[in-house]
């Protein structure tokens, strides 16, 4: 027994042993996959959640804000997610096709992909592909992150999701927007797993509807982009809610490839949206963007790290942050450059906007180079409202609120707007506008 092993667990942690052991004979998946749930499991008993004395959560202590652990959700409910989903409309007008999961289940019937298949997309149950002979290649971890303790947790207990694959040359006309319905209090834990062929194009809309109470929500998404496809990936985690909201992107770029995304965070008690990107093909580019508002005692998580593995690769980072009260934001991001990856272009900004006296930020950026010719750089900056710019609009009769509203709202709006997918802009501004109104 390693001394690791020797630790206490806290109650959250036991709960999570005891849902392990009452669960796993329903859990989905071949014999490889159940492996490897075991040895996840494993390192839950042997490592705990993750806390402040991992150096990746050491501003974010998960350990800490869990005191418990909800079961795993119930059987999903149908109707009452047929009337959540018609109330759940992130984006208004705009056309796009619609991939609906309830508690993690495929819902074919409440989806919106006519057309879809049609263009050379193929949409299938997480599930059902845990138990094939491939089952234990969608759970996956990157190298950057083989002992994350949110991703075991998500091996431990994935109990559905979605699989979509593009066949090669196809480019969706329309977004795909994932909508994961939750209909009970239980604990939901999905997989995303999508995978783009050679010049294929996609653009994914990511968004989460319902209440699950005191159950945590874990939701991995893996991305795999063939030689010059592209992605564009918008993931909205609004709602305010005080379970704990956990967030892993996985995504590896081949070759003369595209990814861009925006995590678009504002409410959740608990929140931590990570990102694991690397480049595995040359001439390829990266740009991720991050737009996060918290308030009250609320903490904001974005982590994310850039493996630079290969020569002539192109990454861009640009995170916003605004908090009110007591609330917590937290950045980390670091950009790996490997030895033989010369030609790196890499660069990182994280800004933040502190309303109130008593809010706090933790802003992490790093640089971690070997290749000797590259163009690399990182910022971090941490302020007020500009008391002149405030006067300015003041001065020209726009009452205090509003001119307040406007120098927040366009702080924000840097990043959703150099994030460029305009027909979204307008829906994440007027979320920006709608939480501006409860602070």
């Amino acid at each position: 027994m390693n001394a690791t092993a020797l630790i206490k667990h806290t109650q959250a942690e036991s709960n999570l042993l005891d849902r392990y052991q009452s669960s796993k004979d329903g859990l989905a998946g071949s014999i490889a996959v159940s492996a490897l749930r075991e040895a996840a499991v494993e390192q839950i008993r042997d490592r705990g959640l993750p806390h402040r004395r991992v150096e990746e959560y050491k501003y974010s202590d998960l350990r800490a804000f869990m005191k418990s652990a909800a079961p795993l959700a119930a059987a999903a409910d149908e109707a009452v997610a047929k009337a959540i989903l018609a109330d759940q409309n992130s984006y208004g007008d705009l056309e796009r096709y619609q991939v609906v999961t309830i508690n993690g289940v495929f819902a074919p019937d409440l989806s919106d992909v006519d057309g879809l298949t049609g263009e050379g997309v193929v949409i299938s149950d997480f599930n059902s592909a845990l138990k094939g002979e491939a089952g234990a290649q969608l759970l996956r971890s990157p190298k950057s992150a083989a002992n994350d303790g949110v991703i075991a947790l998500n091996t431990a207990f994935v109990q559905g999701g979605v699989v979509i694959s593009l066949a090669a040359g196809v480019e969706v006309s329309k977004p795909v927007e994932l909508v994961q319905i939750a209909t009970s209090e239980g604990a939901q834990v999905s997989r995303t797993k999508v995978t783009l062929g050679e010049g294929s194009k996609l653009r994914l809309l990511e968004t989460f509807a319902g209440e699950t109470g005191n159950g945590e929500l874990n939701a991995v998404f893996d991305y795999d982009i063939a030689d010059m496809a592209s992605l564009a990936t918008t993931r909205l985690i609004a709602g305010k809610v005080d379970a704990a909201r956990l967030f892993t992107t996985i995504a590896t770029i081949a070759g003369e490839a595209e990814f861009k995304s925006l995590g678009f965070m504002a409410g959740p008690k608990f929140a931590r949206n990570q990102q694991f990107i690397e480049f595995t093909g040359e001439h390829s580019e990266a740009k991720i963007y991050g737009v996060t508002m918290a308030g009250g005692e609320d903490l904001a998580d974005q982590t994310l790290i850039v493996d630079h593995a290969v020569p002539n690769c192109n990454s861009r980072e640009f995170f916003k942050t605004v908090l009110d009260g007591r609330a917590k934001g937290v950045y980390q991001g670091r950009i790996n450059v490997a030895q033989h990856a010369q030609k790196t272009d890499g660069e990182m900004m994280t800004q933040a906007l502190l309303l109130s006296e008593e809010a706090e930020m933790a802003n992490k950026p790093e640089l971690e180079i070997f290749a000797d010719d590259v163009i690399c750089a990182h910022g971090a900056t941490s302020g007020q409202i500009d008391e002149d710019l405030l006067f300015y609009l003041r001065a020209r009769g726009i009452p205090e609120d509003e001119a307040r509203t406007l120098l927040v709202l366009a702080f924000l709006s840097e990043a959703i707007e150099e994030y460029g997918e305009d027909d979204v802009t307008d829906g994440l501004e007027e979320r920006v506008r709608d939480w501006l109104a409860g602070h």
